[in-house]
Order: C-alpha cells, then sequence, then structure tokens
C-alpha cells in the first residue's frame, strides 16, 4: 500500500485493491486534478443538472436529493483553491465525490447513479470552452474593428504595396490593412462554427451507450445552457474534433495577427520608416538608450509560433484507438490553453492596429519610386498602341533596365521609343502626358475601382463591410452570453428550490452520516 494514499483509500475500489502508485499519480492523476480550477464550476452544474434529472426520473429519493443539492451548492460557491482537490484519488471529479461522502456518508452515492466520472468532466470542460470561445470571439471581432476603421482612414493613403519585400504596385494603406481585415472576420465564422461544435452536450451518456435509467437527455442539456444534446453517445464522449477545432480556430486567428506583426516589424524598422507603434507597446534596450524595440510585435509572433506547437500535438494525440483516455488526458488543458493565448495574441494585435502610427509622406514617396508604375504603363502601351502585352512587358522592361543602368529613377517617352526600336523594330504612338500619367501612383490607384480594389471609394465601401461584420459579432456574442448566464441562473435556483426542502424532509437510513463527520464544516465555512 502507498503510505502516502489516504487511510481506508484503494484507488477506485471494485476490482482495485491497492495504489495508487506514487509514479502513477505524478505522471497522471496529477495531470488530471490540474484541470480542476478549469472544471470547477462547470462540474458543480453539471452535479446540479444530473442530479435534478435523477430526481425527475424518479432515480433517487427527494431527502437525499436535497442534501446533495445543498451541498452541491455549497462547494459550487467555494474557489477551486479553497476545495481540496487531491490527485491520489484520480481526477478533480473524484476529489469531488470523496469530499461529499465524507460530509454526507452514504447520502452522497445517490449522485453518480447512471453516470461516469467522464460524463461530469466533458461537460464540465464544454461549459469552461464556450466561455473562452466567446472570450476569443470578442478579442477578433475588435481586431476586425481595428483593422476596419484604420482602413477607412487611410483609403487615400498611396504607398508600393509589396511581393517578397520588393516594391510592386502603387496601391493604399487602407487597402493592405483591410486585406487582414476581411482574414479576420473569416476567423469569426470559424469561432461560431467551433462554438456550434462545443455547444452540443454529452449529457446522459450513460457508460457509453446511453443509461437505462429514464433520463432526458435533451433536458438536461437545456438546463446547461446547450443547444442540443450530442446526437450519438459514444461520439460525443470519446471524439476529440469537436473541441480541438476551437484550438484550431485559435490558430488560424493568431496567424493572421502574426501576419500582419511580421510586416509591421519589418516596417517599423529604420530602413522602411512606413509606420510607428505606440510607446506603451515598445520596450526600451537596457544597454542602448537610442533603441525603441517593438516588443508588442515579438509577443504577437511568438505566441502564434507557440500555438502551432500546441495545436500539432493535439493532432496528434487524437489519433489514439477510440474510447481511450490518451486523447483525452491532456485535451482539456491544451485547448482552453490555446484559445486563452489566442486570445491574448489577437487582443494585442488588435491593440497595436488601433494606435497604429502611419508615415502618409514615406508611404507617398517610395510609392513614386521603383518603377512601380511599370506593369500599368505596359497595359497602357496594349490600349493606345495595340500590341500584345507581351510585347508591351518586353518593350517596357528594356526601358526600364536602360534608365537604371544610366543612374535614372523615372522613365519618358524617349525611353519607350528607344525600347521599342530594340524590342519590336519601331517606335510606338504614346505622347509623353500619356506616359506620366500611366506611371503616376494616384492615378494608378483611381483605377482600382473593381469590388474589393485598392481605389479610395472602394476601400472605404470595403471597411464598411468590415464594421457591419463586427456589429454582427458583437450581437451574436452578447446573446449566446447572455443564454449562458439565463441558464445557470435557472438552474440554480432549480437545484435551491430542491435544497430547500433537506430540511423538511426526514433522512432515510441509508442517507445519515456517520457520526464523525456530523460536525464538519463545509468548504465555505459553514457548519452543518
Amino acid at each position: 500500500m502507498n503510505p502516502s494514499v489516504p487511510p481506508g483509500y484503494l484507488g477506485n475500489e471494485a476490482r482495485i485493491t491497492s495504489g495508487p502508485a506514487p509514479q502513477m499519480v505524478a505522471a497522471g492523476y496529477a495531470v488530471e486534478t490540474a484541470d480542476a480550477p478549469l472544471l470547477h464550476h462547470g462540474l458543480g452544474l453539471a452535479d446540479l443538472a444530473h442530479l435534478l434529472a435523477l430526481r425527475e426520473a424518479d432515480a433517487v429519493p427527494e431527502a437525499p436529493a436535497a442534501e446533495l443539492a445543498a451541498e452541491i451548492l455549497r462547494i459550487t460557491r467555494v474557489r477551486p483553491g479553497d476545495f481540496p482537490y487531491d490527485p491520489v484519488y484520480g481526477d478533480a471529479y473524484n476529489s469531488r465525490e470523496r469530499e461529499l461522502e465524507r460530509r454526507l456518508g452514504p447520502a452522497a452515492g445517490w449522485l453518480h447513479t447512471g453516470r461516469t466520472r467522464r460524463e461530469a468532466g466533458r461537460i464540465a470542460f464544454r461549459m469552461a470552452l464556450r466561455h473562452r470561445i466567446l472570450a476569443l470571439h470578442q478579442a477578433v471581432t475588435d481586431f476586425v474593428t481595428a483593422l476596419g476603421s484604420q482602413a477607412a482612414a487611410f483609403a487615400e493613403t498611396v504607398w508600393a504595396d509589396n511581393t517578397y519585400l520588393q516594391p510592386a504596385q502603387p496601391s493604399t494603406f487602407g487597402h493592405y490593412l483591410g486585406g487582414f481585415g476581411e482574414e479576420a472576420a473569416r476567423h469569426l465564422d470559424r469561432l461560431e462554427q467551433a462554438y456550434a461544435l462545443a455547444d452540443q452536450a454529452p449529457t446522459g451518456v450513460g457508460g457509453v451507450g446511453g443509461s437505462r435509467l429514464p433520463l432526458d437527455r435533451a433536458g438536461m442539456a437545456e438546463r446547461l445552457g446547450f443547444a442540443a444534446a450530442g446526437a450519438h453517445t459514444r461520439d460525443i464522449m470519446w471524439a476529440t474534433d469537436s473541441v480541438t477545432d476551437a484550438a484550431l480556430a485559435a490558430v488560424q486567428a493568431a496567424l493572421t495577427a502574426d501576419r500582419l506583426a511580421e510586416d509591421l516589424e519589418i516596417f517599423t524598422s529604420p530602413g522602411f520608416g512606413y509606420v510607428t507603434l505606440d510607446p506603451s507597446l515598445c520596450r526600451a534596450s537596457v544597454l542602448m538608450p537610442q533603441k525603441r524595440n517593438p516588443y508588442a510585435l515579438a509577443v504577437v509572433r511568438a505566441g502564434a509560433g507557440t500555438l502551432i506547437g500546441k495545436a500539432t500535438g493535439l493532432l496528434v494525440t487524437a489519433r489514439t484507438p477510440s474510447a481511450r483516455t490518451d486523447n483525452w488526458l491532456h485535451t482539456y488543458r491544451e485547448v482552453a490553453a490555446a484559445v486563452d493565448s489566442g486570445c491574448g495574441i489577437v487582443a494585442l494585435a488588435a491593440e497595436i492596429v488601433r494606435t497604429l502610427q502611419v508615415d502618409a509622406p514615406a508611404l507617398a514617396a517610395v510609392a513614386a519610386e521603383h518603377f512601380t508604375g511599370a506593369a500599368d504603363l505596359a497595359e497602357e502601351l496594349v490600349l493606345r498602341c495595340r500590341v500584345d502585352y507581351r510585347s508591351a512587358y518586353r518593350v517596357v522592361g528594356r526601358a526600364v533596365a536602360e534608365a537604371l543602368d544610366a543612374g535614372r529613377s523615372s522613365l519618358a517617352r524617349n525611353d519607350l521609343d528607344r525600347a521599342a526600336e530594340a524590342v519590336l523594330g519601331r517606335p510606338l504612338a504614346i505622347d509623353e502626358k500619356a506616359v506620366l500619367e500611366a506611371l503616376d501612383p494616384k492615378h494608378i490607384v483611381s483605377t482600382r475601382t473593381a469590388v474589393g480594389g485598392s481605389a479610395p471609394e472602394r476601400v472605404r465601401e470595403h471597411a464598411a463591410a468590415l464594421l457591419r461584420r463586427a456589429d454582427q459579432a458583437v450581437a451574436w456574442c452578447e446573446g449566446r452570453r447572455a443564454h449562458l448566464r439565463a441558464a445557470e441562473e435557472q438552474l440554480l435556483a432549480d437545484a435551491a428550490a430542491l435544497a430547500s426542502t433537506a430540511g423538511r424532509l426526514p433522512t432515510p437510513a441509508t442517507g445519515t452520516r456517520p457520526a464523525h463527520t456530523a460536525d464538519v464544516r463545509s468548504a465555505d465555512g459553514e457548519g452543518r
């Protein structure tokens, strides 16, 4: 017998006649019990919903049911850190079972009728996960709002969009930011879907195939604020994909923030000088007084990288054969941690965008350099001179190369004529004004009027759509939170009504407390 095990405790009893080994406690049970703070409140609510269902099915007498309701309500009000969770008992549920037995004696045994500890844990986890998904959804909404607002603010700010960090074509900085906003808006859809998957309840699943007791699975799910009970009892108990999706949605949201942060770290450098981070998001060097390090960007990037690792771990452990503990042993903590981490990363990214300072003159200056209008000039040759695009491309490319060799940073009609003679064997009939207009960044941007394009009016149009999507997201999130609050309040009220009969009913012999527990004080300090 392990000397650290409390007297009289033999593990989970039944066929387990010794233990648990201290090594198993340290490597296994301690991992599960560490989830207690995450599960504590939900376990209490799951217990109450199950108890009410048992009572409605007449599977438990009213007297012990009332006693259990009163005690579970007390435990639910206790902070997790003040409850005697002990890994020697296994997981958090087992510690609660032992504590209820210590307080109530045999009356505590009624609670476990028709239910495994895994059912209670799965319910509690999904309840905790729903709130975390809503928190991440709110952070992403703030991110979309910040991007939409800044896209509108910089709808007319011309810059040279980059590919491979090379100046490509003139665009607007608002259009650049709006692209990240569109991406972030898709994460709202993903999170709403992840919430719908997590909002299925593993209530009344019994061992795995359902309970022989007439428990109302749908009614229990409704009491706990779930949209429905899981459609298949084995699936809802053992499959992890419906909760892992929340972690994957968190990774996707963090990756959008990361990609923006990767760009901004370059753009904040003196070599570019496009943007400046708010001082509250920077960090000073201890040694070099001139440094102003964009620390927030590093936090976003490092957090996203870590999240990818968490997601990979979850997917690898999901490979376990079905109906095993392997894929669940770390799922509660890792999924919750991934969503929490994603929430922090995206919230920080939203603040980065909201307070971003943009150097419009610096952006405009670069937009007019590096021959960023070359493609537009080639298209102008197609339209005015009726040459195919590949020929026009070669003419403009040769003109750019010769200008660079001559140390010049602009093109004129004469450059095109020489290049056309070399490439086509003839000059092209295009006037100087047309050449200058085709190369003008503001003119180029004004022509990008396709839906979703970079013309200022299109950028503002898209920014307004992003802000409308954010408003819809706020309403959706507030609606879900209100629903969860109402369900919990009603559940607690129903349980309190049952508990209120405890002092007015005779306690059956099977529910009599042992003499040594008669003076035990409950965990919230109230004497029994």
